[in-house]
């Protein structure tokens, strides 16, 4: 947890140029601590490859590293205890560990910063969070996708109404209808796991914008730290926000499947759908109606998918007609990018939860069946293979269920000699077409809605797992 940095009276480390302290309110305004310093243990990771990178080139000495080693590995210490002082004189997360590092180490920590800058500081530390951050929600991702897939196992064979305009269209199992989610979710894995190769470039080295005169060796820092590659240009590598941007796309992507599911859980826990119980762990009351249970989970998922696609927009305004190279507007960019993983990585562990909670309806979901003529298209395509061209068929059956809404009945509870009176083609076995269980039984390929066919989806999904 962020711990509030304090005001204090000292100089910045860069203040030699200047005649006058920075005002106050300045000081506020500027200071990144009170968020960037999330970023600490990045910080002091990259710092210590970057030493030890000094070290083996030559620039500073063994001496001053061993002291370096010694120093951050105290103040890694004081941060995890909650004990070190933030402070708003050192602006941001780097220069407070400077600082500590410099009254412990002395010497040896003026000179840590020897061949390197915030610019590229800030970049490295941004995509090494960035980096572990989009393992923990592919993480996150993996579990939310095992508990669908078990529900849809489960689920195979329930059958329950496709829906298009939220009008009853033809039968599907509760399990295919979970798998469509699945599908989503596992489209998010593999654009996070295109971004994570795309953020793990390695920026150090570029210094302010230029590169550095020393002669630093980029490859031994990129393979300590684990980056896959460098970025080779250094005003790009110092003023690109790309990562950022692509990971918040894919982000409010994700957050878009989970508002639908959302949305769906939310319809069909209302008592006018009523096609599944949602655990009473993951709903509230009301304060003045005792009958209430409200699908509050749900409802917030859907809503905070809100905050993250305002942070994609937020970032890509940032960035929109920024004149290279490093520029000061960049320091907005780790709110709106902290805040787009905090919320996706809480929703999907939340929703993990609550889809292995579910508890589907059976008895409601054939009843909404019965409603609403779902097995139309199944007595068209049986018309179709008795040699009726489709359009006849599909007229035909257009006046059947003119003729049942006439009754107030399904389309497949009426009688036979009814049915014929609509096409001669018609016969009795025409009625097996008509039960839901037929319905989706027939659709029995890849990607179809038969019950074994879903099962060896669900198989192939958690194979991917």
């Amino acid at each position: 947890m962020a711990t509030k940095p304090q005001a204090g009276s000292g100089r910045q480390l860069w203040s030699g140029r200047f005649r006058e302290p920075v005002d106050e309110r300045v000081k506020r305004f500027s200071a990144s601590v009170g968020f960037d310093q999330r970023l600490a243990k990045q910080d002091i990771a990259g710092s210590l490859a970057h030493a030890r990178m000094l070290a083996a080139a030559g620039i500073i000495t063994k001496r001053d590293l061993t002291a370096i080693e010694r120093g951050l590995g105290r103040i890694r210490r004081e941060i995890e205890a909650g004990s070190f002082a933030w402070s708003l004189d050192a602006e941001d997360v780097h220069l407070n560990i400077e600082r500590r590092l410099t009254a412990l180490a002395g010497e040896a920590g003026k000179r840590l910063h020897t061949a390197r800058s915030r610019n590229d500081q800030v970049a490295t530390d941004l995509r090494l969070w960035l980096r572990e951050e989009i393992d923990a929600i592919d993480a996150a991702l993996a579990a939310l996708l095992r508990a669908l897939i078990a529900q849809a196992e489960r689920h195979a064979a329930l059958v329950m109404p496709g829906f298009t305009h939220l009008q009853v269209a033809q039968p599907v199992t509760f399990g295919h209808h979970l798998l469509a989610y699945v599908a989503m979710l596992e489209r998010d894995r593999v654009r996070l796991a295109q971004c994570r190769s795309r953020v793990n470039q390695l920026p150090l080295g570029a210094a302010a914008l230029a590169g550095t005169s020393f002669p630093i060796q980029r490859q031994r820092v990129a393979r300590e730290l684990g980056f896959e590659g460098l970025a080779e240009n250094s005003i790009d590598a110092v003023s690109d926000r790309d990562f950022a941007i692509e990971f918040c796309a894919c982000a409010a992507l994700a957050m878009v499947h989970l508002s639908r599911l959302a949305e769906e859980i939310v319809l069909w826990s209302s008592p006018r759908f009523g096609f599944v119980r949602l655990p009473d762990r993951y709903c509230t009351g009301s304060s003045i109606m005792p009958q209430k249970k409200n699908p509050d989970v749900a409802e917030l998922v859907r809503g905070k998918s809100a905050r993250v696609i305002g942070s994609l927009v937020a970032l890509l305004a940032l960035m929109k007609a920024q004149p290279l190279a490093y520029n000061k507007d960049n320091q907005e960019d780790k709110e709106p990018l902290f805040d787009a993983v905090d919320t996706l990585k809480d929703c999907l562990a939340i929703f993990g939860g609550l889809i292995a909670g579910l508890v589907p309806v059976p008895r409601a979901m054939r009843a909404a069946l019965a409603e609403g003529h779902a097995t139309a298209t199944d007595l068209a395509d049986y018309l179709v293979r008795k040699g009726v061209a489709f359009r006849d068929a599909h007229e035909a059956v257009a006046r059947a269920v003119r003729e049942a809404e006439r009754r107030g009945t399904d389309l497949a509870r009426l009688p036979l000699a009814t049915l014929r009176r609509f096409s001669p083609k018609i016969g009795a076995d025409a009625k097996r077409v008509l039960t839901p269980e037929g319905s989706v039984a027939s659709r029995n390929h890849v990607g179809g809605t038969a019950p074994a066919q879903v099962r060896k989806a669900a198989a192939r999904a958690r194979k991917r797992l």
